[in-house]
């Protein structure tokens, strides 16, 4: 007997698969997305040995186990565009849809690369007037998040112009029915955290791009993330690019310092350096299980600043079961002692304090605590109130 419309149960489950509903979108990136990306080592140098060899180091070396999961192409994977006009990588990454197998195959997830402009920041082809083209072209080869970088953009578009720009791509992401976090690269400009979600995006830079120096964490970090923390949330996130721990010749301390802001900031993690060849200490630091969770807490807050004092920064996050996650940041060259004021962080009476980096309970403590905090360097504590 012939079926009177209905899909068999093998048709329809392949249908689910290929086509996520609705409440998979809504809950894309609900909480800031954990990864690598190639840029801030690699630069134009990588290819698809670089992709693969991050993927086998994030799915061995304990990332992945701890929350990372995206394996992010930056620029200069594009070639020319066929005789159709679809995009096509260029020699360094012979055939992308294998790469994204592969990395898949890791139990990862991939992102690549482009621009709303006719070029991308190192020159190669942009997405300009092929947004819906190479949004199919992405989903086709298995790709799972999109940097989108506004560089040559401002020769074709007026500053005005901006959100329309990334809602062409917000909208072509989504028409593929393929779950892609969507990453706007504009540096901040024309108040990306006012709009940036109701164009499609996971997450939006509030910055001009992180190096590896202690200043450039400092001035990122701590000069232009406070008040837009009300932007932020599951699904949305401000970020203050990309993590360079590891990377440069920052010190231990400066490297926790900067992974204890961006995780009391909600921001996203996505490592910068050579997965396959770092030191144990700085693995400690990019897989602490503890301080990472500060960062993907549930409940989504983004946190503030409660005190500046010269060198000395203070900032609170609340987190899902009631705690505060408090920041001790010390900028200054000489180690100080630094005092919490505990009720004007939200805690009344007695709580309980955990530091996280070493894992380690502190006590029970009644309306401040003290620490000592070495030179350039936070702790980052867990304050639970008694009840």
């Amino acid at each position: 007997m012939k079926a009177l419309g209905f899909a068999t149960p093998s048709i329809l489950l392949l249908s689910l698969i290929a086509t996520p509903p609705v409440w998979a979108q809504a809950r894309l990136a609900a909480t800031p997305p954990m990864g690598w990306n190639s840029w801030n080592l690699f630069g134009c140098s990588v290819t698809d040995a670089v992709v693969r060899t991050a993927a086998d180091a994030m799915a061995s070396n304990g990332m992945g186990k701890v929350g990372y999961k995206y394996v992010n192409i930056d620029d200069c994977w594009q070639g020319h565009r066929n005789e159709k006009g679809d995009i096509e990588s260029n020699e360094r990454f012979p055939d992308m849809k294998a790469l994204a197998d592969y990395v898949h195959g890791k139990g990862l997830k991939i992102g690549i690369y482009s621009s709303p402009g006719p070029k991308t920041c190192a020159g190669y082809e942009g997405s300009y007037q092929h947004e819906e083209q190479d949004a199919e072209r992405y989903a086709s080869w298995g790709f799972d998040y999109l940097k989108y970088d506004w560089c040559s953009a401002r020769s074709v578009y007026k500053s005005t112009d901006m959100p329309a720009a990334y809602k062409k791509m917000g909208d072509a992401l989504k028409a593929t029915k393929r779950p892609i976090v969507f990453s706007l690269c504009q540096y901040g400009h024309n108040s990306v955290w006012e709009w940036g979600a109701s164009v499609g995006g996971n997450l939006w830079r509030t910055t001009t791009d992180i190096q590896a120096n202690y200043n450039s964490i400092l001035a990122l970090g701590f000069a232009e993330q406070d008040g837009l923390e009300r932007y932020a949330g599951p699904g949305h996130w401000n970020d203050p690019d990309m993590l360079e721990v590891g990377n440069g010749k920052l010190s231990l301390d400066e490297n926790r310092l900067h992974m204890t802001l961006w995780c009391l900031l909600a921001a996203p993690l996505l490592a910068g350096n050579d997965l396959s060849n770092m030191k144990p200490e700085i693995l400690a630091i990019l897989t602490n299980r503890e301080v990472i969770a500060v960062d993907q807490d549930p409940l989504g807050v983004q946190g503030h600043r409660l005190v500046q004092e010269g060198p000395i920064d203070i900032w609170v996050k609340k987190l899902k079961d009631d705690s505060e996650a408090i920041g001790l940041f010390n900028k200054g060259e000489s180690a100080t002692p630094i005092t919490v004021d505990l009720v004007a962080a939200g805690i009344l009476g007695t709580a309980t304090i955990r530091d996280l980096w070493v894992h380690q309970d502190l006590g029970t403590f009644s309306r401040i605590f003290t620490a000592m905090v070495p030179r350039r360097s936070a702790m980052l504590l867990k304050v639970q109130q008694s009840r």
